[in-house]
This record gives C-alpha cells, sequence and structure tokens, in this order.
C-alpha cells in the first residue's frame, strides 16, 4: 500500500476535564476517501480542527507527508497543500465567483488581499481559477454575485476555491449539509471524481453519499475510534449498529 499522505496518531483533547478526543489515530492514503461519520457530539469537528491547524491537540502528531505539522497553523498547513471545506460557508457573499475563486489564488501564493483591479489581469491566477470553475462546473456563472448562486452551488464554489490550493488532500466537514437529493448526489459525483487528484478525509451525516464513496470508514463516538473498515465491514459491525448505525438506517 502507498504511504499515507495524512497521518493522525494519538490524538488527545480536552476541554475543561472533558474529553472530546481520546487517542485517535488515522491514515489518509492516495487515491480514497476516508469517511468519519458519528453521531452528534461524537468530536468530529473537534478532530477536523485539530488536524486543520485551528485547534492544538493537548497531545498526540499530525503528519502530512514526511513532515510534523502538529506546530503549524491553519495558514502554513493549507499551503502545504492541506485544503479545508467548511460545514458552513466561508464565502464572501459580496464577492463575484470569480473573485472568491480568486483569493484561494491567491492564498496558494501566502498573499491574500481584497484590491482585485491588477490581481484580475493575473493571467496565472486567472487561468487557475477559471480551470477550477471548469471543473465543478461553474465557469458559466463566474461573474455571478456569490449571493444568488443556490446553497448546492456554493458548495460547488467552495471546492473551486480548494482547488486553487493544489491540494494535496482535503479535509471536507459535511459538504452535503442543506442539500437537497438532486444537489447531494451531483456533489458525490464531483468528489468522486477528485478522489484521484487529492485524497479526501470526509465528515459527513449523508449516509447515502458515505456508502457511495468512501474507501473505507472510521467511526468516532464519545472522542473515540470504535472501528474503521470498509462499507460492508462498519454496515456488519455490531457495535458501530448499536451506537451510530441503527438510528441512521
Amino acid at each position: 500500500m502507498d504511504k499515507a499522505i495524512l497521518q493522525v496518531k494519538d490524538v488527545c483533547k480536552s476541554f475543561a476535564g472533558l474529553r472530546a478526543s481520546y487517542n485517535i489515530s488515522l491514515e489518509l492514503y492516495p487515491g480514497e476517501i476516508h469517511a468519519l461519520i458519528g453521531p452528534n457530539g461524537a468530536g468530529k469537528s473537534t478532530l477536523i480542527k485539530q488536524i486543520s491547524g485551528e485547534l492544538r491537540a493537548d497531545s498526540g502528531s499530525v503528519y502530512f507527508g514526511n513532515k510534523n505539522i502538529s506546530g503549524l497553523s491553519a495558514a502554513k498547513r493549507a499551503h502545504l497543500g492541506l485544503a479545508r471545506t467548511f460545514q458552513i460557508s466561508s464565502l464572501a457573499m459580496e464577492d463575484t465567483v470569480l473573485q472568491n475563486v480568486m483569493l484561494g489564488a491567491l492564498g496558494s501564493r501566502g498573499n491574500v488581499f481584497r484590491f482585485f483591479g491588477p490581481v484580475l489581469h493575473d493571467k496565472e491566477l486567472l487561468d487557475r481559477a477559471n480551470d477550477a470553475l471548469a471543473r465543478v462546473g461553474l465557469d458559466q456563472q463566474a461573474a455571478v454575485c456569490t449571493a444568488e448562486l443556490s446553497h448546492g452551488q456554493r458548495r460547488q464554489l467552495e471546492v473551486a476555491v480548494a482547488l486553487t490550493l493544489q491540494p494535496k488532500a482535503f479535509v471536507m466537514d459535511e459538504p452535503m449539509a442543506g442539500l437537497g437529493g438532486s444537489g447531494s448526489r451531483q456533489l458525490t459525483s464531483l468528489l468522486d471524481k477528485l478522489r484521484e487528484e487529492a485524497p479526501i478525509l470526509l465528515v459527513e451525516h449523508d449516509m447515502d453519499a458515505v456508502f457511495a464513496l468512501a474507501d473505507r470508514i472510521s467511526v468516532l463516538v464519545y472522542g473515540e475510534v470504535i472501528a474503521t473498515g470498509s462499507v460492508d465491514e462498519i454496515r456488519g459491525n455490531l457495535e458501530v449498529q448499536r451506537a451510530y448505525l441503527g438510528e441512521e438506517q
């Protein structure tokens, strides 16, 4: 098997004595989608914040490639190619679709600012932004104000912004949240195509999407990973059924 691109090793985090993460270890390999599932309050968002650099773990390590990134900021982790999309949209709603993607391209250079006049004539950035929009199916909406997009289109735009970082891995926090059936199917198709470019650590409650996409699934309950395996292994795991899937199926 190829070497893991992302490794989480024995990560622990507590808040006021309450255990949010306890000895969590998982890996993300090239070409795969590794889904992280669990009930509300299981600690999924806390773990994602520790992986992306928003939150420092009390102990344990996060490796990206061969580098220990445990002490790096979220911006430095993103610059290395760890691209995150958020459960709650972080898009600039007053800006156009193209401007939002240009911000992502600027971020990859480490010099984000909001003066678009000269930037919009930067051919390298424009090419990268337009390519990202074409790949998520939003190239015809480049000049549209982001506030006018549908919820599903905003999710696609977030992926386009992440693509401009030329990521080595994606960390996606509930990308299907708020989408209807059609939007969920469209985004599922997009993520399925992205895995070969950069593997995806996917936090998601939409179990249809998880079972359609995941190569492996880790189940988090009360801050601990209680099982990791294939879709069939997780579906057939009695402990997982009692803790989570019994209420989802």
